[in-house]
């Protein structure tokens, strides 16, 4: 009797030791216009299943319960399923999290799933598979680009369509935008959407534009736009009527993607490219006006420089004047007034110098040359300004001016020639003592023997700094970070110039604190590096990522408050590497 209670009681234990509740997916990657099936399975029939949020997903159907249960060979098996048909929400990684039950008295929990969601996918339909809708439905979403191998800085326009046909659409939702990368980009606003007739592949049917965006390539190069992905509520006719006859119509959503776009961006020629190049593409005028040429003594004027025109008028600056040193010039006031539409940029930017002259004469102002990339003749133009005559009546001339500035360090007026007569006299002794014996005698004789040591140190600590080689090359470096640092400071308002400077600035800084040479620069090496100099693992990140910047920040827009923030980064970021680094 005893053997059997003990046999009993390890079956029990066997009984309760198997209890297995798991989940399991149709699939682990899938486009964000796909759906999959999540079962959660369970062998023993537990209680207050709870299931998971679902986060980043949608609900399509579920949940539905199966149970089975079998005898095999006086066997029982019992298994549960909780099925559920998901839609992602959103591209990423998604995880989905751990769903539970009670049985006697314990709970068990799934473990999670880690669920990858990628682009929208092209979709193979069955059809034979025809639940809903008669089968000649179209809804289809397509990018409609104006240009698919522009010049840099040419223009592209990228016009999102949603056709479709015998098929309601209720509303959308977007699961993925568009990513532009490498282009500077502006939405067009679409007041209200309206419904056309049009064709697709052939076909009569309706259309409805969502989005308009023009695009500014920003790199030569195959550049990709990510696609839109939407999620639409549609209507379905299905083949059932109601008793009245009339059709029955059912709500479903549908998952479009306008797929990806690659542009071939041409670099622009550089034959016949102009010295002095700013960038401008399009077809513009340049002037140069002033607001008068007459002045007298203590006034101003304004110099206006302007380009007006179509084309990528943000994503260029304007040449500088050049004016005499008799003529004052403060830095420029921006102005633009540019719309943009489907055609592109256009508009007038300007620059206002306010100039103030120093001296009585004639200053002439350079003329100024304003160099474009014409897209029309494939060709670059160049327009030069008149020169400015500027003509100061009165005032001071400038060498009359610089003359009586040393004299009047000398001169005294008639009025107050008296002035500085001291009215008290202090007499002093005529008789003086001899300069031999005296303490300055004896200063100046020991004097050449006390600096001997001094003479003697020096030429030791200099030989010692001459035989340093890694301690002077440590000192070059160090000099080479300031100098590229002040280099940078100076090329604010160019900006391939200072990021070019500034990148070279935190490579000698690398140099100099950790001993390596330009081929070992990698990110990895560079982080264990200076980690290793218990370096601050957040001002590590803050350089690497300031460095990899400089590369990007050459060719992609920049305003001159971002590019002062960058310089200003870069100073905190070294001067807190200086004081962590061991």
């Amino acid at each position: 009797m005893k053997r059997y209670l003990i046999l009993l009681l390890f079956t029990f234990q066997g009984l309760m030791a198997q209890v297995q509740f798991e989940a399991r997916v149709s699939k682990n990657t899938l486009g964000v216009n796909e759906r999959l099936r999540i079962d959660f399975i369970m062998n023993v029939d537990g209680d207050n299943f709870d299931q998971p949020s679902f986060d980043g997903f949608k609900i399509v159907a579920g949940p539905s319960q199966q149970i089975s249960q079998s005898w095999v060979n006086g066997r029982s098996s019992f298994q549960k399923i909780y099925s559920y048909i998901l839609q992602p929400d959103k591209k990423g990684t998604l995880n989905i999290k751990q769903a539970a039950i009670d049985y006697n008295g314990q709970t068990y929990k799934t473990s999670p799933i880690k669920i990858v969601v990628t682009n929208a996918v092209a979709q193979e339909r069955d059809p034979n598979d025809r639940p809903q809708g008669s089968g000649n439905e179209m809804l289809n979403l397509v990018a409609e680009i104006s240009k698919t191998s522009p010049y840099l800085n040419e223009p592209i326009t990228v016009v999102y369509k949603l056709y479709f046909n015998n098929i309601n659409v209720t509303g959308f939702k977007e699961l993925a935008k568009p990513k532009y990368n490498d282009f500077w980009n502006q939405n067009i606003d679409i007041r209200q959407l309206s419904v056309e007739q049009g064709s697709y592949q052939g076909e009569r049917c309706y259309f409805v534009v969502l989005k308009k965006t023009i695009l500014y390539p920003q790199k030569a190069g195959r550049l990709t736009i990510e696609p839109l992905s939407l999620d639409i509520g549609v209507q379905l006719p299905t083949n059932r009527r109601d008793m009245f006859g009339q059709m029955i119509i059912t709500d479903d959503n549908k998952v479009v993607s306008a797929g990806a776009k690659t542009i071939n961006v041409r670099p622009l020629p550089e034959s016949g490219k102009p010295e002095g190049f700013g960038g401008a593409v399009g077809k513009f005028d340049f002037t140069v006006t002033p607001s008068k040429t007459t002045l007298k003594n203590g006034e101003s004027l304004d110099l206006i420089v302007s380009a007006a025109g179509t084309g990528n008028m943000k994503l260029f600056t304007l040449p500088k004047p050049v004016v005499p040193n008799a003529l004052e010039m403060y830095d420029p006031v921006h102005d633009e007034k540019v719309t943009t539409s489907l055609s592109g940029m256009s508009g007038k930017i300007t620059d206002k110098y306010t100039i103030i002259p120093q001296y009585k004469g004639k200053y002439a102002i350079k003329p100024m040359q304003f160099s474009y990339f014409d897209l029309n003749s494939g060709s670059y133009k160049t327009i030069t300004s008149k020169e400015i005559m500027i003509d100061v009546l009165d005032g001071p001339m400038q060498a009359e001016a610089n003359a009586s500035a040393n004299a009047s360090k000398n001169v005294i007026s008639k009025t107050e020639q008296f002035k500085y007569i001291k009215p008290k006299t202090t007499l002093v002794a005529i008789a003086r003592n001899d300069f031999y014996g005296s303490n300055l005698y004896y200063t100046l004789l020991f004097l050449p023997f006390a600096i001997i040591p001094f003479i003697i140190l020096g030429k030791k600590r200099k030989e010692a700094i001459d035989g340093d080689v890694t301690g002077n090359r440590i000192r070059m470096n160090n000099k080479l970070a300031k100098k590229y640092l002040s280099q940078a400071k100076k090329q604010l308002n160019n900006k391939e110039a200072f990021y070019i400077a500034l990148e070279k600035a935190m490579h000698n800084f690398l140099k100099a604190k950790l001993h390596i040479e330009t081929s070992e620069m990698s990110k990895d090496n560079i982080r264990e590096l200076l980690l290793s100099r218990n370096a601050n693992p957040e001002t590590v990140q803050s350089f690497i990522e300031l460095t990899e910047n400089c590369e990007f920040a050459r060719y992609a827009p920049a305003s001159s408050a971002s590019i002062q923030q960058d310089y200003d980064k870069a100073v905190l970021i070294i001067s807190a590497l200086e004081k962590q680094i061991v």
